[in-house]
């Protein structure tokens, strides 16, 4: 089981990896959503960890719907990311009808190389998510998808993450389950849907915010449970 933690210092993810943490996600400005992180805090993280790294590409939070300035930028970021050595990007692009907008994605995608490629919650926004994972699992770079199973959290749409995590067994993708869970639910969502990897932001912080510093203990106690689950 695949347990990936949110991180947004160098701080956040030597915690995290001492910790148990599997895999970093990295990111900034967590208040508004998650946003690409500078270059400097890339390159540090990549060098001061030992688990892969899978940085957010996300240019500002308005929309998942980008213009082709946005999508420059974009490119630009997994160029630098790339280059800085991280292992994996974290991207998601919808078209102004909230599907996945292919064109877009595959300009992203032609920049990412050997770098892994997660498909982020933008995928919750979908509104025929089956039909969406078809769509994704069409491109081989991508190996995962980062969703609560729509907008409700993930506890509360297990269901839906039975489906997307029974539909995916027939493709190359992943579902990375995150959003609402706590080591208390953990394991009898892990039962009822058949997840293999989850993703915890906040949830692993003191007071459970991200204006605080990430707690060791509840990393360790989501490992735990994880191993036993």
């Amino acid at each position: 089981m695949m347990l990936e933690i949110i991180a947004t210092s160098l701080t956040d993810a030597i915690a995290a990896e001492r910790s148990g943490a599997d895999r970093l996600e990295l990111c900034a400005a967590l208040t508004e959503g998650g946003l690409t992180p500078s270059l400097g805090l890339v390159e540090a993280v990549v060098a001061g960890v030992n688990i892969p790294v899978h940085v957010i590409v996300r240019p500002h939070s308005r929309t998942f719907h980008y213009d082709d300035n946005d999508l420059a930028v974009m490119i630009a970021d997994i160029r630098h990311i790339k280059r800085a050595g991280a292992a994996g990007v974290v991207v998601g692009v919808l078209t102004e009808e909230r599907k996945v907008n292919t064109d877009a994605l595959s300009r992203l995608l032609e920049e990412t190389g050997e770098m892994k490629v997660t498909f982020h919650r933008a995928f919750d926004e979908i509104e025929d998510q089956l039909e969406a994972l078809e769509v994704i699992a069409r491109f081989p770079q991508i190996q995962r998808i980062l969703t609560s199973g729509g907008q409700a959290p993930a506890p509360e749409a297990a269901e839906q993450l039975k489906k997307l995590v029974d539909k995916s067994k027939d493709t190359s993708v992943l579902i990375l389950a995150g959003n609402g869970m706590n080591p208390e639910t953990l394991s009898s969502l892990v039962s009822a849907t058949g997840i293999e990897e989850v993703h915890f932001g906040s949830a692993v912080r003191v007071n459970r915010s991200f204006m605080y510093p990430i707690d060791g203990a509840i990393i360790t106690a989501i490992k735990s449970e994880l191993e036993h689950s």
